[in-house]
C-alpha cells in the first residue's frame, strides 16, 4: 500500500531530512490497484436525486461549452463555493478511499480546537501507528512544536507524523476518529466512514467526491484553514546544534505544498487556485480538491482516481474542470447543491436540480454553528520558491484573491 516517493530530487531537496521516505500522499507511477470498475446503480441522493445516479450528471443550455474530453476520474464534481449549485458531476456519491484528502475533514474538526500558538513536545507514543510508506513532514521524539508548525506540517507536506501527534494532543487517534465521524455526519458527509484520521488506506474507509466537496466548503469558512491550504512554502523547525561558542539553537529546513496546481511543480499553476488539499494512495490512487476564484465566481471542484495518465494527470483533469466550470456558469442548470450543515440541510437531499436549491441556504457553519453571511477567499502564501544546491526555480508567480467575496444570498 505504500506509494512511490516524489519522483525528482528537486523536490526531495524542498521536503527536508526525511523526505526520501515513501510518501502515501505523493505522486503515483501510475493507475489504481482498485478493482471496483463500476459504480454503484443506486447512490446516496444527498444533494439531489441526479447526483445519486451513476454517469456523468449534466443540464447544458443552448451555447454553453461542452464538458471537456477525456477524463478519466472515476468520480468528480464541479460546484459553485458560494451558491452551493453543482454544475456538474460524475458519479458524485460512489464511495471511494479518499487518501489525504480526508485529512480535509480532520483539520476542519480538530483545527478550532487548538489554539495555533500552543506549543507540544513530543512523544514516542504519538508516533505510533502510523501506516508503512506513510508521508512525512519530519517531526521527531522530544522536540517540540507548535500546533502552527504541525498545522503547515499537515497541508503542506500531507504529513501522517504531524496529524497523529496533533491527535494526541486531541484526545488520541480513536477520539479524534470519533469526533470526524461525528463532524460528517453533522456536515451531512453521509458517503463518509472514517477509520484513520490521516487517510491512510484502511479497510472500510470510504468517502465521496460530494463529502469532500464540502469537507472543503466546510474548512475554507476558517481563516487559519485558509492560510493552510493556501501557502506554497515554508520553513519547518529541525534539530537543535551548537555553534563554535557552543550557544545551542535550532535550524529549519523548507517545505513544498505538494499541491502542484499551487506551487506550479511539474505542471502549469493554474490562475487563481487558493488550495485545497491533494492525496495519494495504491488503493485511493490520486484525489484532489481545489478552490479557484476568476472575477467575482469561485469554484470547487473534487477529482477522485483518474484512470489514465501519471502523477499529475488528476491535476490536469481539475484544471480542465476549473476552465470549463468558469466558462459555462450561467449557461448550465444546476443537477444538484452542496447541501448545508445540520438537520435543516439533510432535508434537502431527495431534491432535484433546481427544487434542491429554494431553501438551501449557501452559507456553511462557523465553528460555533452558526451561518456566515460572507465567504472569505484568499491568495497564494508562502513567497517564491527557494534555490537548493544546483537546482534553480523560477519566482512562482502568485494570483491572490481578493480579501472578501460576498456571497449571493438564496431565499
Amino acid at each position: 500500500r505504500a506509494a512511490a516517493p516524489l519522483a525528482t530530487a528537486a523536490a526531495l531537496l524542498l521536503c527536508g531530512p526525511l523526505a526520501a521516505t515513501p510518501a502515501h500522499a505523493t505522486d503515483p507511477p501510475g493507475g489504481s490497484t482498485d478493482t471496483a470498475a463500476k459504480p454503484p446503480a443506486h447512490m446516496s441522493t444527498v444533494g439531489g436525486k441526479r447526483l445519486g445516479r451513476p454517469g456523468t450528471q449534466v443540464a447544458l443550455k443552448q451555447g454553453a461549452p461542452a464538458l471537456p474530453k477525456g477524463l478519466s476520474g472515476k468520480s468528480w464534481l464541479v460546484a459553485d463555493a458560494e451558491s452551493g449549485d453543482v454544475l456538474a458531476s460524475h458519479n458524485a456519491h460512489w464511495q471511494l478511499p479518499p487518501a489525504s484528502t480526508l485529512k480535509m475533514l480532520f483539520a476542519d474538526t480538530v483545527l478550532p480546537k487548538l489554539p495555533k500558538t500552543k506549543t507540544h513536545k513530543v512523544e514516542l507514543s504519538d508516533l505510533e501507528g502510523m501506516g508503512e510508506g506513510s508521508s512525512l513532514v519530519g517531526v521527531k521524539e522530544n522536540y517540540t512544536y507548535t500546533v502552527h508548525d504541525l498545522w503547515l506540517g499537515v497541508f503542506l507536506r500531507s504529513g501522517n507524523d504531524a496529524v497523529h501527534v496533533l491527535s494526541a494532543m486531541n484526545g488520541g487517534v480513536p477520539a479524534t476518529v470519533r469526533e470526524m465521524q461525528a463532524h460528517a455526519k453533522y456536515l451531512n458527509a453521509r458517503d463518509t466512514h472514517v477509520v484513520t484520521p490521516d487517510g491512510y488506506d484502511e479497510k472500510g474507509q470510504v468517502s465521496s467526491a460530494y463529502d469532500l466537496t464540502l469537507f472543503a466548503r466546510s474548512g475554507l469558512q476558517k481563516a487559519d484553514f485558509r492560510e493552510y491550504c493556501s501557502t506554497a512554502t515554508a520553513q519547518f523547525p529541525g534539530a537543535y546544534a551548537k555553534d563554535k561558542k557552543g550557544k545551542k539553537s535550532r535550524s529549519s529546513f523548507g517545505i513544498q505544498n505538494t499541491n502542484r496546481l499551487l506551487t506550479g511543480f511539474g505542471v502549469e499553476p493554474y490562475k487563481g487556485i487558493a488550495g485545497v488539499k491533494n492525496g495519494y494512495t495504491t488503493n485511493a490512487g490520486s484525489t484532489f480538491t481545489g478552490v479557484a476564484q476568476r472575477g467575482n465566481r469561485v469554484l470547487l471542484v473534487t477529482v477522485m482516481n483518474p484512470q489514465q495518465g501519471g502523477g499529475t494527470e488528476v491535476y490536469k483533469e481539475t484544471a480542465k474542470l476549473f476552465d470549463w466550470g468558469f466558462e459555462a456558469a450561467g449557461s448550465v442548470d444546476p443537477v444538484g447543491t452542496l447541501v448545508r450543515p445540520g438537520a435543516a440541510g439533510a432535508s434537502h437531499s431527495s431534491a432535484d436540480g433546481e427544487d434542491s436549491r429554494k431553501g438551501a441556504q449557501a452559507s456553511v457553519s462557523t465553528a460555533n454553528g452558526s451561518s456566515s453571511g460572507m465567504w472569505t477567499a484568499v491568495g497564494i502564501t508562502g513567497g517564491s520558491l527557494a534555490l537548493l544546491g544546483a537546482v534553480a526555480f523560477g519566482v512562482h508567480r502568485r494570483w491572490p484573491l481578493p480579501e472578501l467575496v460576498r456571497r449571493r444570498s438564496r431565499d
